[in-house]
């Protein structure tokens, strides 16, 4: 699509400029070359990643990561390549992506062993013919659907690809002898108002209760909105932006937590070489931003003025979104770890028999195919799950 013919050339030219520097900072690569700059501007701080930490507890280790062609699984899988794992696993269920990021890690990792396997985390058996190949001994579980309004419309997918298949690589994990599993969590499983939320908040408490089956330390990482992720709002900003407005924010009063992808995968390397046990452990996400804030800044990036060059209107919440992210469920015991950015919430892990139950509800609501049956499986498996608008209301697909 052609940008508006209003647009002059400078600003063109400020749009391409902008637009480059995004694209770094969205590939995670932007701070790696040291140019986290459009990364400071929109966040209005300066970011912290890029610094070249190798955690030892992945060095000469055969690593596993789910979802590695994803915006975090890549990024995750580079700055563990630089850790000279022994063996470095790429699974994913989409071929495009995994398949770029391993034509990148051929360039960079200097004869690191690569290893590309297409499957599902839904799949046990196929799950079984990976693990029992490689034995992997460190696990991050990327892999999941985390677009929130399209998980309103889709719950089933949600609940069999978040829950079922964590649940999936987890006992892989355990059957295998995997020493260390981490889960990517969100600050969306926090008293949370959507199906994505729930689903990720299961995955903690599933976890947890699997910790008491095996050797294998599970453990989860929680942290809000990653900078240019798939889905996120600077890229659709930008497109927005090049055709010329209006940007689209929900509500001028939502405000996020955001961290770039560098650093966010940093510190859930960080987190996993901790030695304080099973838990949920939150990131410091530094402050909040407003989006709007953020939309005029992304805008005076590319060289234009906000309202009066390109417009920004207000379209309404979105299904399952809330004007405000939480990072904890302020019900366990919150302690500090040896690193300053990374602190770890305690909680009473959920018996077997209850989450084998809510398993059993799960799943017998994902065969109805109903969407209000399966949000009332949801909100009996997380008691402080609470959708938004009427909770106990027939759902309207039914």
């Amino acid at each position: 699509m052609k940008p508006h013919s209003r647009f002059k050339a400078p600003m063109l030219a400020g749009l391409a400029a902008a637009s480059a520097g995004a694209a770094l900072l969205l590939s995670g690569k932007a701070a790696a070359r040291g140019k986290s700059a459009p990364a400071d501007a929109l966040l209005g701080r300066r970011t912290a990643a890029g610094r070249g930490y190798r955690p030892s507890y992945l060095k000469g280790r055969v690593v596993l990561v789910s979802g590695a062609g994803g915006s975090i699984g890549s990024e995750l899988c580079r700055q563990i390549a630089r850790a000279v794992p022994s063996r470095l696993v790429l699974l994913d269920f989409c071929e495009n992506g995994v398949y770029e990021l391993q034509q990148e890690l051929g360039s960079l990792s200097q004869g690191l062993p690569v290893s590309v396997e297409i499957g599902s985390v839904q799949d046990p058996a196929r799950l079984r013919e990976i693990f029992s190949r490689y034995r992997p001994q460190v696990v991050f579980h990327a892999a999941a659907h985390k677009h929130v309004p399209l998980m309103e419309h889709c719950p089933g997918e949600a609940v069999k690809n978040n829950i079922f298949g964590t649940e999936e690589i987890a006992r892989a994990s355990l059957r295998w002898g995997t020493r260390r599993f981490v889960l990517i969590s969100t600050d969306k499983a926090v008293n949370p108002s959507s199906v994505m939320g729930a689903t990720k908040r299961f995955c903690e408490m599933l976890l947890q209760s699997m910790q008491r089956q095996g050797k294998t330390s599970f453990s989860a990482v929680r942290f809000g909105n990653v900078l240019g992720s798939n889905g996120s709002v600077v890229p659709l900003f930008l497109r927005q932006i090049e055709r010329g407005g209006p940007v689209t924010v929900t509500d001028r009063r939502m405000i996020r937590y955001f961290m770039t992808i560098p650093e966010a995968v940093e510190l859930v390397l960080r987190a996993g070489a901790m030695e304080s046990g099973p838990g949920i452990y939150l990131l410091d996400m530094g402050r909040p931003v407003r989006i709007l804030d953020l939309a005029e800044r992304l805008i005076r990036l590319t060289g234009h003025l906000p309202y009066r060059e390109i417009p920004i209107v207000e379209t309404g919440l979105r299904p399952g979104e809330k004007l405000y992210e939480e990072l904890l469920l302020g019900n366990g015991p919150l302690r500090a770890t040896a690193d300053r950015k990374i602190l770890i919430e305690r909680q009473n892990p959920v018996s077997d028999r209850e989450i084998e139950h809510s398993l059993h509800l799960l799943r017998r609501a994902v065969e109805t195919d109903s969407s209000g049956e399966i949000r009332r499986a949801l909100m009996q498996a997380v008691p402080e799950y609470r959708p938004l608008g009427n909770p106990r209301k027939k759902d309207r697909s039914d």
